[in-house]
């Protein structure tokens, strides 16, 4: 820095920074994407079933998600109703967790949960499938006539029903199509998860797809699409509306069709997959498994719960994207499930969760709220060196050091605490916004699922009144009134975007500002007193 002014200056347009990326960072989110989806969904309601203008994998019959062989796919906004033809369903398979049903053309139809959490706004179960959409497990030819036939020639099941609750069971899908028989050998697990081989006779190569993602929450505040790992330990992922052709992924470990918190998983961990990921009409991505004539692996479609993904295999935790920040917002979340277990509240988990953080970071906010405190004394002298040398900004520039250095300042000490923080805000805020743990989640009376808004409004107005507080008793170096006057409107600004914010990461930031007041209070008075014993 060459004088006093570019300190002062280089600190404001930080601070501002700061809190200009958190600021756009929730408005883009309310004010631009949930705008843009509401405005498709509305437009959709309008328009018939859209063909889709994707490029085929070479050698693959075009069909229609409904199974004729005419389109690929269909758009995900013409999806309706999840209600599925009881005359299409040739098998029904109960677990422990869900019951998946089997159609006449030996696609998994339709995946209902069990569990008591997962309901919709109509208390209903969730179901996982649109009626209409790219199904699991079905399989296209490369020849045109035996893919023809796949879609006329229904599908015989070796039992119409299997008990699965308390031990796997084996199933049989056969399709006769004359010049080959695709044979579907599963075996279902009490959990919900499945091996399956399917292999066809005469050598003829089909392909085998998971189908469109579960259509149960795909909203704006998390990523919603396709992604595969490969062998390598990368993974590709392609959000819905960003493909534009085909890719072709090799030695893939698992492919994982998802929204915000349930996902499709088709995964080998011994033979590695190819994979051809294809557009629909709108860009979203679909993935094709190529199979030969004979493939095996393993699937899952349910809730993207930490416990039960690592129960299956590790490496399938990955099927949870916590974004940029995913390699603090892991092991943070590992950590919240690990606190949750003796707690066995979610809500109380959040809070310790908090401290834990803020203590981690105490040193660091120590250190900013030290270094402003000694700022703001400064002050009155910093005016008169200004005074003094306005005229000579060398001079200027070089009294502002000897004065910081005399009493230990450091004009940059308020701001990058708190800049440096910002990757922990943005890792809790995925795992938090993800954790589909927090569904259906308790804390107190009042909030009933922390995975929610808060109903009342209760959670987000405490923390628009702690950020004020905190904001009144921090010491404010401004001198340019306009700068004070936006800072003072930001506790408005940041109530009202976290009217509409999980109840769960509401509270996470209500903590997190009782807690910054009581150190900052804490400063405070060290100060006041050392103040006093000057005097």
């Amino acid at each position: 820095m060459n004088n006093m002014n570019q300190n002062n200056g280089m600190q404001k347009r930080m601070l501002i920074m700061t809190l200009v990326v958190f600021v756009f960072f929730i408005a883009y989110e309310f004010l631009v994407l949930k705008p843009q989806k509401e405005a498709k969904e509305a437009q959709a309601k309008q328009e018939q079933v859209t063909q889709a203008k994707s490029t085929p994998v070479e050698g693959m019959q075009e069909t229609d998600v409904s199974g004729n062989p005419i389109d690929m796919s269909k758009s995900v906004e013409s999806l309706s109703s999840k209600a599925i033809a009881t005359q299409e369903i040739i098998s029904v398979i109960k677990t422990a967790k869900n019951i998946i049903e089997i159609d006449n053309k030996g696609r998994i139809a339709q995946v209902t949960l069990l569990d008591t959490i997962y309901k919709d706004e109509e208390e209903h179960q969730i179901k996982l499938f649109e009626s209409n959409q790219l199904r699991p497990l079905e399989v296209r030819f490369a020849d045109t006539n035996i893919n023809s036939k796949a879609f006329k020639v229904a599908a015989v099941a070796s039992k119409s029903e299997l008990d699965v609750k308390n031990q796997k069971q084996e199933l049989i899908i056969t399709q006769n199509l004359g010049e080959t028989v695709l044979t579907k050998k599963f075996t279902f697990y009490p959990d919900g998860h499945y091996d399956l081989t399917t292999t066809s006779t005469n050598g003829k190569k089909f392909f085998i797809t998971n189908g469109f993602r579960p259509n149960v929450l795909a909203d704006m505040y998390a990523d919603h699409g396709a992604m595969a790992k490969l062998n390598d330990g990368t993974l590709t992922i392609i959000e819905d509306g960003d493909l534009d052709k085909n890719e072709n992924l090799t030695g893939a470990k698992f492919i994982s069709n998802f929204d915000r918190y349930y996902a499709t998983v088709i995964y080998n961990f011994e033979k590695s997959l190819a994979i051809t990921l294809m557009p629909d009409n709108d860009g979203n991505p679909q993935g094709f498994i190529h199979g030969g004539n004979s493939i095996t692996f393993s699937g899952y479609a349910g809730p993207k719960n930490f416990k039960d993904l690592a129960a299956l295999n590790p490496e399938l935790t990955d099927v949870i994207e916590y974004g940029w920040f995913t390699f603090i917002a892991k092991p943070m979340f590992i950590l919240l499930q690990f606190i949750q277990s003796y707690v066995g509240n979610w809500g109380w988990t959040i809070v310790i969760l908090t401290i834990l953080v803020k203590l981690v970071l105490y040193p660091l906010s120590y250190k900013g709220m030290v270094s402003m405190n000694k700022l703001k004394e400064l002050a009155p002298k910093m005016k008169e060196i200004q005074a003094k040398y306005k005229d000579d900004k060398q001079k200027q520039s070089m009294h502002m050091m000897e004065l910081y250095k005399k009493h230990g300042a450091n004009p940059m000490g308020g701001c990058l605490p708190l800049i440096l923080q910002i990757p922990v805000f943005f890792a809790i805020y995925r795992v938090l916004l993800n954790a589909i743990e927090l569904k259906g989640a308790e804390w107190i009376f009042w909030v009933q699922d922390l995975a929610e808004m808060d109903p009342y409004f209760v959670l987000p107005i405490l923390m628009g009144a702690s950020m004020y507080i905190q904001q009144r008793i921090t010491p404010n170096t401004m001198q340019d009134e306009m700068q004070k006057k936006i800072f003072q409107f930001l506790p408005v600004i940041f109530t009202f975007f976290f009217l509409w914010f999980p109840a769960g990461l509401t509270l996470y930031w209500f903590v997190n500002n009782v807690f910054t007041i009581g150190q900052q209070y804490y400063i405070n008075k060290l100060f006041e007193k050392k103040r006093a014993a000057k005097k």
